[in-house]
């Protein structure tokens, strides 16, 4: 008996398939972008830049890119994966003219820019109202959480510097609207930085912090109801005075810096004052404690602002800073919430670790890298990602149920876009024909009837 050389069974392959359409999952991208009227909005804001007998729309070439990046692409050539597929994508540019497109979007500027902005905050509105109580506002409170990210250049680009760890390329400072516990994130601003750029600029942050609730419903763009979470990168005094200005009034969740007065303070603390640390479902966490600090310790800050610390034992082999005391790690926020348990204000403060998935799920969604030269350029491809992240967060949020509503980008496509069909054209009806062995077909089809199911926009 002749001995196998292979663990895979061998298949012959052939060039001359037909009416077989691959990433025929992303028509669950395609029905959210319709439900939720992007293409007629970001169409509509890039109208003034179409030029008299073109041929594509910039909107749709715009959009065509942002759905490559959703599904996986990572550059302006990926394009291409949608463009083999006409019957599902339509028409679809060539890759001189989106590039030809990303040029003129770039000099123009901020008025391209804010253009765009404006058609994602439109839809942003009437796709939370679409959600109901999947919103990430369903409880009448709206969490921003600001983050900075490395992105490595591997060549010389405009504004590529060497960073702070060490490597080279740049430092977006990123936004994003946390959906809690059930859901993932959208992005809400995306601030193009040299690499070189300090983690705690508070101009960057407070220019981040005016972009990001600009892209919220009118009601969440100031007041109580919109929180800001940072780490210690935003916790100075202009970026905190900013946040509680009168008029704005937002309120504010933001790490500090343990300063060695602080420090002082927190040894001075009785054991009496110490409370347990809460985790999410309302335990107590392990060893950790929660306290406040007062009095001078708090003059010069805005009024209201509370100061809170935490000390908890480190993990098994982390190296102790110097300013954590008595063999314990010691971390320090302020918030400006009143009326709530610490130990609850320090759970909150601490969620903010779900910045870190996001950015995660950035990295994998087009951040990986600036494909572009010029920084103007690279500022647009930041609007492309944003979109792409956005549709990456409607489509869960409109269309899917239980844990697959926190699939990140990676498993989305792995298991939802990647499915491949057939086409067949019936009289005037074109039908994709899922293959019934794929195990998430069933996923696939469930999540496309809840979206014939929202009416359409306009």
């Amino acid at each position: 008996m002749r001995e196998p050389i292979s663990s895979y069974p061998r298949v012959r392959v052939q060039g001359d398939g037909w009416q077989v359409v691959s990433q025929a999952g992303a028509v669950l991208l395609l029905e959210t972008v319709r439900k939720t009227g992007l293409d007629q909005a970001i169409s509509a804001a890039l109208a003034p830049w179409r030029k008299s007998r073109a041929v594509h729309d910039p909107g749709k070439a715009l959009l065509d890119v942002a759905l490559a990046v959703a599904l996986g692409g990572d550059c302006l050539a990926d394009v291409a994966m949608l463009r083999c597929e006409p019957a599902v994508f339509g028409p679809v540019a060539s890759d001189p003219t989106v590039s030809r497109l990303i040029d003129t979007l770039a000099a123009s500027g901020e008025k391209a820019l804010q253009a765009i902005r404006s058609a994602r905050s439109e839809v942003r509105n009437h796709v939370w109202s679409l959600a109901d109580r999947h919103a990430p506002d369903a409880d009448g409170q709206v969490t921003v959480d600001l983050d900075g990210v490395l992105v490595i250049a591997h060549f010389d680009k405009e504004d590529a510097a060497a960073t702070w760890k060490k490597t080279y390329g740049h430092h977006p400072l990123t936004a994003f609207v946390d959906h809690g516990q059930g859901g993932t994130g959208e992005p809400v601003a995306a601030l193009l930085r040299p690499g070189n750029t300090g983690s705690n600029t508070a101009a960057d942050h407070i220019t981040t912090a005016r972009l990001a609730p600009a892209q919220l419903p009118k009601k969440y763009r100031r007041g109580r109801q919109t929180l800001i979470r940072t780490d210690s990168a935003g916790g100075t005094h202009d970026f905190v005075s900013w946040l509680a200005k009168r008029g704005r009034w937002l309120s504010y969740s933001v790490g500090t810096t343990v300063t060695d007065t602080i420090h002082q303070h927190i040894l001075k603390i009785p054991a009496s004052a110490w409370t347990p640390a809460v985790e999410t479902g309302g335990g107590a966490r392990d060893g950790a404690w929660v306290a406040e600090l007062t009095g001078k310790l708090l003059d010069g800050w805005p009024k209201g602002m509370r100061l809170i610390v935490r000390k908890e034992r480190p993990h098994p082999g982390a190296q102790l800073r110097i300013t954590d005391a008595e063999g314990m790690r010691i971390t320090c926020f302020a918030t400006n919430t009143a009326g709530r348990p610490i130990a609850e204000l320090e759970l909150r403060h601490r969620l903010r670790a779900r910045a870190e998935d996001r950015i995660r799920a950035a990295r994998a969604t087009g951040l990986r890298n600036l494909p572009l030269h010029r920084a103007a350029q690279n500022k647009v491809w930041l609007q492309i990602v944003q979109i792409a992240l956005d549709l990456l967060a409607w489509m869960p949020m409109l269309a899917l149920t239980g844990t697959a509503r926190l699939w990140e980008p990676r498993r989305l496509r792995f298991r939802l876009f990647s499915a491949a069909a057939q086409l067949v054209t019936t009289g005037r009806r074109r039908i994709l024909r899922l293959t019934r062995h794929w195990p998430w077909t069933g996923e696939i089809t469930a999540a496309l009837a809840r979206l014939a199911l929202l009416p359409n926009p306009g």
